[in-house]
């Protein structure tokens, strides 16, 4: 017996490859009209949409994940995403964020993701260092959390220190990283030699 979910998914998605974005959208609203509260289709749909340019349509479909289904962590992630790029969305951005934080508590990369949202948007570092720490908690192996935090600590907290042993982190776990280990040099030199004053050792 024929799946015309799984139908209308495969035609969509062979559209979207060959260069029909617009092909694809007709494709899965049509499918929508007979089963409008499939969230794996309206979620595809908002990614085609977004890749297209049409912000405001993905919006509205992951709007409209989220009020029938309001558990959704991947709507809510998708969502976070686009919004946080705005600042005029930083309240409903950083809502959404905490209630990442809440219901995520072990997936390192929202704790990054709203790392970086508090240092660039917020400028609130303080929260920021506390969630990149808690995301170096959660994969200490990861060398972008480090670089990350130790940009943090550097440029906007001045805790050369720590920012020393967090590019020393990366290098230890990227020993290609140039830009880390370019970093490190410079601190050391300009921080823990001749102690000039820096404003910043990483280009924005």
């Amino acid at each position: 017996m024929a799946d015309p979910e799984f139908e209308a998914v495969t035609k969509a998605k062979n559209q979207r490859d060959s260069g029909n974005p617009k092909g694809a959208l007709d494709t899965l609203e049509a499918y929508l009209l007979t089963d409008p509260y499939n969230a794996k289709v309206r979620m595809l749909v908002s990614q085609i949409a977004f890749s297209c340019g049409m912000d405001n349509y993905g919006l509205i479909q992951l709007d409209a994940i989220i009020d029938f289904d309001p558990d959704n962590i991947e709507a809510r992630k998708a969502l976070v995403t686009v919004l946080k790029k705005n600042k005029r969305n930083n309240k409903e951005t950083e809502e959404l964020f905490e209630y990442l934080i809440e219901h995520c508590p072990d997936d390192a990369d929202v704790f990054n993701s709203y790392a970086i949202f508090c240092k660039m948007q917020l400028t609130d570092f303080k929260k920021a260092a506390e969630l990149y720490e808690r995301a170096i908690e959660l994969e200490p192996n990861s060398s972008e959390y480090h670089l990350n935090y130790a940009i943090l600590l550097v440029n906007d907290l001045k805790d050369y220190q720590k920012g020393r042993e967090e590019l020393e982190a990366v290098v230890r776990l990227d020993p290609y990283n140039v830009r880390a280990k370019d970093a490190l040099d410079r601190l050391i030199k300009k921080k823990f030699k001749d102690g000039k004053p820096k404003k910043g050792l990483f280009r924005r």
